[in-house]
C-alpha cells in the first residue's frame, strides 16, 4: 500500500455499542470452577458485556458514529462490517445493518476473525485514498453466541460488542494508513476454530505462543513499510484477547506500558470489535490526538493476522 500524493484518511466519527449486561469474574466464579484471581492473572479480564445480536450492536454503533460525524446515510459510499459472528449465512449482516441505518451504498461482511478490523481499515483506507469519499467501518462480534458457557477456559474470555468509525477523505496525504502487513498460516487452523452449529475450540497455550510470535513479526514488518520505528509510536493498539499476550508482544517490540491502549479488562475478547473499542477508550482518556502515530495489530483464528501503522486525524478542515 502506498500513500496518495493528494488524499489522506481522517476519522469523522467514532462510537461504540455494548450490551447492558455486565458479567463480572465474581459472577463466573459462582457458576464455574474458576476464580477472580485465576481469570485476572491469566487474561487481565475483570468483567465483560454479554447479549444482543451482531447486527443490532453494529447498527447501534454505526448510528452513533454517523450522528457524531453529522453525516446523513446518503453521505456514506460503502459499509464494511468486520465480524466472525454474522447473524445469518445470507444475506450478509452488513446488508441488514445498512437497512437499519438507511444506507443504500455497497456493503459487505469481512471475516478475518480477530484481525478483521485491521483488514477493514487497510481496505477502507485504500479505497478512500483511491477516490471513495466516505466509508463506514464497523467491527462487531457476539462471541458469547459461539462460546460454551460451561467451559471455563473460553467462557471467561469471550464477550460481545461493537464499534464504528466513519472514515473520510482529507487533503492531508500524511493521515491514515502509512503501512500495513498481513498473513495467514492455515496449518494452525486447529488451535482455534468453531464449526457450524458448534462452539469455540481453543488450545490456549498454543494460541498464546503463536500469537506473540506473529504479532511481533507483523508489527515489525508494518513499521518497516511505514518507515518508522517502535520508538515513534504514540499508541500501541493490539487486539484485546489477553493482557498477557499484549504484554509479551509489547515487550518484544520495546513499547512501554504507558503507550498501550487496553480495554480488555472491562470488555473481554470481542474479536473484531476489540481494537476500535480500545481506540474509543483512548480517545475518551485524551490519549488519541490529531497526528498521533498508532500501531494496530490483530490476530486470531486461521491463524490470521494483520498490523497497520496509522497516522490519526480528526475531521478535515473544510
Amino acid at each position: 500500500m502506498t500513500v496518495s500524493p493528494s488524499r489522506g484518511v481522517a476519522v469523522a466519527g467514532l462510537a461504540v455499542a455494548l450490551p447492558p449486561l455486565v458479567v463480572t469474574n465474581a459472577d463466573l466464579e459462582a457458576r464455574l470452577d474458576t476464580s477472580d484471581a485465576w481469570i485476572t492473572e491469566r487474561s487481565g479480564i475483570r468483567e465483560r458485556r454479554i447479549g444482543g445480536s451482531t447486527g443490532d450492536l453494529a447498527a447501534e454503533a454505526g448510528a452513533l458514529a454517523l450522528a457524531e460525524s453529522g453525516l446523513r446515510p446518503d453521505d456514506i459510499n460503502l459499509l464494511i462490517l468486520a465480524t466472525e459472528t454474522p447473524d445469518a449465512l445470507m444475506p450478509s449482516t452488513a446488508a441488514a445493518v445498512a437497512g437499519s441505518l438507511g444506507l443504500t451504498c455497497g456493503s459487505f461482511d469481512l471475516n478475518a476473525a480477530c484481525a478483521g478490523f485491521v483488514y477493514g481499515i487497510a481496505i477502507a483506507s485504500q479505497l478512500v485514498v483511491g477516490g471513495i469519499d466516505r466509508v463506514l467501518l464497523i467491527g462487531a462480534d457476539t462471541m458469547s453466541s459461539i462460546t460454551d458457557q460451561a467451559e471455563r477456559t473460553t467462557a471467561v474470555l469471550f464477550a460481545d460488542g461493537a464499534a464504528a468509525l466513519v472514515l473520510e477523505a482529507t487533503t492531508d496525504p500524511g493521515a491514515g494508513v502509512l503501512g500495513w502487513e498481513s498473513g495467514t498460516d492455515g496449518s494452525l487452523r486447529g488451535i482455534l476454530y468453531c464449526e457450524h452449529g458448534e462452539t469455540i475450540k481453543m488450545q490456549g497455550p498454543e494460541v498464546f505462543k503463536k500469537a506473540v510470535r506473529v504479532v511481533t513479526s507483523s508489527c515489525q514488518h508494518a513499521l518497516e513499510v511505514a518507515k518508522v520505528t517502535a520508538a515513534d509510536i504514540d499508541l500501541f493498539v493490539p487486539h484485546q484477547a489477553n493482557l498477557r499476550i499484549i504484554d509479551a508482544a509489547a515487550r518484544r517490540l520495546d513499547i512501554a506500558e504507558d503507550r498501550w491502549a487496553v480495554v480488555v479488562d472491562t470488555t473481554g475478547n470481542t474479536s473484531a470489535a476489540s481494537i476500535p473499542l480500545a481506540l474509543a477508550r483512548a480517545r475518551d482518556e485524551g490519549r488519541l490526538r490529531d497526528g498521533s502515530l498508532l500501531l494496530l495489530s490483530g490476530f486470531g483464528a486461521g491463524m490470521t493476522w494483520a498490523s497497520a501503522v496509522v497516522r490519526w486525524a480528526g475531521r478535515p478542515t473544510p
